[in-house]
């Protein structure tokens, strides 16, 4: 990774922070790939670019819905040249939010641990769904469905709708929950024309000095998403990956426990996990 100038402030499973100034930041994203909340040993070559591509995309499409944390400036209005033409596909200049405490998570079909509740107890997040549903199947209606933020090293927790508000009050618990499923829903209308299923996804929010909710983060990306290939979808059977569940595949696959280190994942996961991204890239944007 290039050397910055700035200060770092925060070095996350993805990306690293680096402070401009009071009102804003250097948000860079790095080729690391974390699964199971442990950052595996091997980096994705591109994946950062990729990613910072593919969440451009979509805060610029979905503008029109909420402001996001784009300040209007390039790396070259804060970064020596050499630096910015080092980092330019794969960094961006944010405004600096307080973020909102919860993680936003939408839901359009039911898979993964939605789907592992809902064989138990007919419930998604406790929220009561019709009998009868399979795996893969298009939900009757998109679900908000709220996860705690986990310190470093924690795990996100799954928590109902009254306890969210409780954490963030009730009327912006609303705002996040009206905004998360109207960006779902207009972006998954998008990917659909253009050969993806967008299963699930999670939003992260922050509140600029004004009090205005302010999409931030990334968005819609292979790592914040689960992504299935339209013309592999079939109801009940859990679709391709797209994205980093394909990853995820292999490590349930190879029997580790799921705790740091994690195993070293063969060139050739690597490489399909790199096309992977590059084909999501593809798809949505060109």
């Amino acid at each position: 990774m290039t050397q910055i100038s700035l200060k770092k402030t925060y070095s996350g499973k993805v990306r690293d922070l680096y402070e401009i100034d009071e009102k804003t930041m250097l948000i860079v994203a790095t080729d690391r790939l974390s699964a199971f909340d442990v950052i595996l040993p091997e980096p994705i070559p591109g994946k950062g670019e990729i990613l910072t591509q593919i969440s451009n995309f979509w805060f610029a499409k979905l503008a029109h819905i909420m402001p996001n944390h784009f300040t209007g400036q390039s790396v070259y209005d804060v970064l020596l040249e050499s630096e910015a033409r080092a980092v330019e596909k794969r960094a961006v200049v944010a405004k600096r939010l307080t973020p909102v405490k919860i993680e936003a998570i939408v839901r359009g079909y039911l898979a993964g641990s939605g789907w592992k509740e809902y064989r138990k107890t007919g419930t998604v997040c406790g929220i009561k769904l019709p009998e009868g549903l399979h795996e893969a199947e298009k939900l009757p209606q998109v679900l908000f469905t709220p996860s705690t933020k986990a310190e470093m090293g924690g795990h996100d927790e799954n928590i109902s709708f009254a306890e969210c508000e409780r954490l963030i009050g009730a009327e912006l618990a609303a705002q996040v929950r009206d905004k998360a499923v109207a960006l779902y829903t207009e972006a998954a209308a998008y990917a659909e024309t253009r050969g993806i299923i967008i299963c699930d996804t999670k939003f992260e929010f922050g509140l600029d000095d004004n009090g205005t909710l302010t999409l931030m983060d990334e968005v819609l990306t292979p790592d914040s998403s689960r992504f299935w290939p339209q013309d592999q979808y079939r109801v009940g059977i859990s679709p391709p990956s797209f994205d980093k569940q394909f990853v995820r595949d292999w490590l349930e696959q190879s029997g580790w426990n799921k705790q740091p280190p994690a195993p070293q994942v063969p060139a050739e996961i690597i490489g399909k996990t790199a096309a992977k991204y590059r084909e999501a890239l593809r798809l949505l944007t060109e």
